[in-house]
């Protein structure tokens, strides 16, 4: 039986990201297990950055399948966690049973990878204090207000946590992963 990943994402979770580590782990011998709230189809999203925009943009993305509610996800059938980024990880981390989940696989010392805005679950999870990672720009001051020291390096390995800024991030990411999984 392959290892399995567990990929966590929500309506509006960035749809790139979402798919490519689908397809990245099953290309590697991994079973990647989408979790979301329920057991559906997600409503992704992709986000992109214009010239003369402040910020990233957000157009309607993909469609992707949860394999499996929060509710049901047993942390000990997993090698792994995938916080993945968009704007999911807003309103998963204020879910209980979500920072939980991650507070477990930090307990078992499983690797826990974040790439984006997934840092907003770490953070809710007290998992970034004296840790450094890196993230989305724009909540860098989350992660240091709860005392990561932030990166600007595309990816960056602590310990167990693997953390990329976007999916600009993929190529150095998915390198620091798969040394974190093979260590």
């Amino acid at each position: 039986m392959a290892k399995r990943i567990l990929l966590v994402t929500g309506d509006s979770g960035e749809s790139y990201e979402a798919l490519y580590a689908l397809h990245r782990f099953q290309e590697a011998g991994y079973e990647a297990v989408v979790a979301a709230p329920s057991a559906r189809r997600l409503h992704l999203v992709m986000h992109d950055f214009e010239p003369g925009w402040d910020t990233y943009i957000e157009r309607q993305g993909y469609g992707l399948e949860a394999d499996i509610a929060f509710d049901d996800v047993v942390v000990e059938e997993h090698a792994a966690v995938l916080l993945l980024g968009g704007r999911a990880p807003e309103f998963l981390r204020h879910l209980p049973r979500v920072v939980q989940i991650v507070q477990q696989f930090a307990e078992q010392r499983k690797p826990i990878l974040s790439i984006c805005h997934g840092i907003q679950i770490l953070v809710a999870a007290d998992l970034v204090a004296g840790r450094t990672v890196t993230c989305y720009e724009h909540v860098r001051s989350e992660a240091e207000r709860a005392g990561a020291t932030y990166s600007t390096e595309q990816a960056v390995r602590d310990g167990n946590i693997v953390s990329a800024q976007t999916w600009e991030s993929h190529p150095e990411f998915y390198r620091e992963v798969f040394a974190c999984l093979d260590g």
